[in-house]
């Protein structure tokens, strides 16, 4: 097996390039190579395909695709290659499944198959979006944490902290990742979770200094927690990053890749991208030492993961992982539109559906393209978990014609999305629910879903 210092040498030791070549000339060249070796196409009808042979030649192209391109360390400016008997190796020893929590939430990730009946791992949260106070943050957790479905959850960033805007690697960023992890825990205590675990490390703490100065006990984090470290695209890490990788290792952590390859971007189209970020899993279980994965796959142009391309992507992507791997893999989707909207909620369903149906769990999720803070609310997180466990057990091509129809109601409107409205206009801190217009909203969906064959249970706030 491939361990740290094997990452290390092979960072320092690999053949030499420059950053440009290996993203253009390298990774770029060869992604489209192997879409055309293999022939995968896009088929705009079909977002949900049924087509294992697909699934199949888009993993053999992803497999191919880290053989011959590896990964690429920016501090050494060198390719670190990888073996096809080392990546074998990789896929064969890493984990099927992993504990996380204590006590009462404490609970089992197993891999998940196509099609599969058991409900997904339900990461809920903010995907990281901002928030602006502790306030913002408290009120967020708090109605993640009362989710049935929760089984971790991915907490919000703080933006400031000791009323000072937080800047990346200062003392204000550390100060920001172990405030994050604090309120965290003071959070999930308000309302009876107090074994649950956190899975994005911490959102705040995006330097290696910042995480190792949060990774103390007294400041709540668990080894039952999750510690994403996050890829640099495409098929790139740092010795930043490895720190944060070396520093999770030391503690025992379960290490997540995250990575979000943009369509449009190094990979080219849907094809290139599905590739792209079937090829990642890989990487990440060698470079990234990870024992799950987080891809969040996004449009260059809407940021968001609810176009047919990008539902495509995930459909093939999770069929490519869980048919020939037993790798955990956890989708976070993103959607255009803001709280408050019906299509917001028609966003969520169809990129949850793509995920679920395809054998992979959920991160729900960055709303309005995560661009503002206090922009979501717990609602999306909650319909996003709702949804998740009814489509378990959904075929491929029943989950293509729900799909198609929410895709058909709202795609036009991706370039100009609603926004929404901000967190304190429809969320009530005091008595954690909705307002009466974004229960309305709710309401309406919940109608609109039973209508397409998918109804949801009733909530609590009725």
């Amino acid at each position: 097996m491939v361990q740290i210092l094997d990452v290390m040498q092979k960072a320092l030791e690999g053949k030499p390039m420059s950053e440009s070549d290996y993203q253009l000339r390298l990774f770029a060249s060869k992604v489209q190579e192997k879409v055309k070796e293999y022939d995968i196409k896009f088929d705009p009808a079909t977002p949900i395909p049924d087509d294992p042979s697909l699934a199949d030649d888009v993993f053999k192209a992803a497999f191919d695709l880290v053989v011959d391109v590896g990964a690429y360390c920016t501090n050494t400016n060198r390719v670190i290659s990888y073996t096809e008997a080392e990546v074998r190796n990789a896929l064969k020893f890493a984990p099927s499944e992993l504990w996380f929590g204590e006590g009462m939430d404490r609970k089992l990730m197993r891999t998940r198959s196509v099609g599969d009946k058991s409900p997904p791992w339900c990461l809920l949260g903010a995907g990281g979006g901002a928030c602006s106070s502790d306030r913002s943050f408290l009120t967020l957790v708090e109605g993640y944490a009362e989710i049935p479905e929760t089984n971790a959850i991915t907490t919000p960033a703080l933006t400031r902290v000791g009323g000072m805007r937080i800047r990346p690697a200062s003392p204000l960023e550390v100060l920001g990742a172990q405030r994050n992890a604090v309120l965290f825990r003071e959070a999930c205590n308000r309302v009876g979770r107090q074994g649950i675990p956190v899975m994005n490390t911490l959102s705040t703490a995006e330097s290696d200094i910042a995480l190792a100065g949060a990774l103390h006990p007294k400041y709540g984090l668990r080894r039952s927690d999750g510690y994403m470290i996050c890829c640099m695209d495409p098929m790139k890490v740092d010795f930043a990053r490895l720190n944060k990788v070396t520093a999770v290792l030391g503690i025992g952590g379960a290490i997540g890749m995250c990575f979000g390859p943009m369509m449009g971007g190094y990979a080219g189209g849907p094809e290139g991208t599905t590739v792209s970020n079937v090829a990642h899993h890989m990487m990440g279980v060698l470079t990234y030492q990870s024992s799950w994965l987080l891809p969040f796959p996004l449009h260059l142009r809407y940021v968001s993961s609810s176009c047919r391309e990008l539902l495509w992507l995930i459909s093939v992507t999770g069929q490519a992982v869980s048919r020939n791997t037993h790798l955990l893999t956890v989708n976070l989707n993103y959607t255009s539109a803001g709280p408050s909207t019906p299509m917001c909620l028609y966003e969520t369903t169809a990129s949850v559906t793509a995920a679920v149906t395809a054998g992979m769990h959920i991160e729900s999720l960055g709303v309005a393209s995560n661009k503002e803070e206090d922009r979501t609310t717990p609602v999306e997180p909650r319909i996003s978990a709702e949804v998740g466990h009814a489509v378990a057990g959904m075929s491929l091509a029943d989950a293509n014609q729900m799909v198609l129809k929410l895709v058909q109601s709202y795609e036009k409107r991706l370039a100009d999305p609603p926004l929404g409205k901000t967190l304190y206009d429809v969320w009530d801190p005091e008595r954690r629910r909705p307002s009466k217009e974004y229960l309305r909203v709710v309401r309406d969906y919940k109608k609109k879903m039973s209508g397409l064959g998918l109804p949801l249970r009733r909530d609590d706030w009725d």
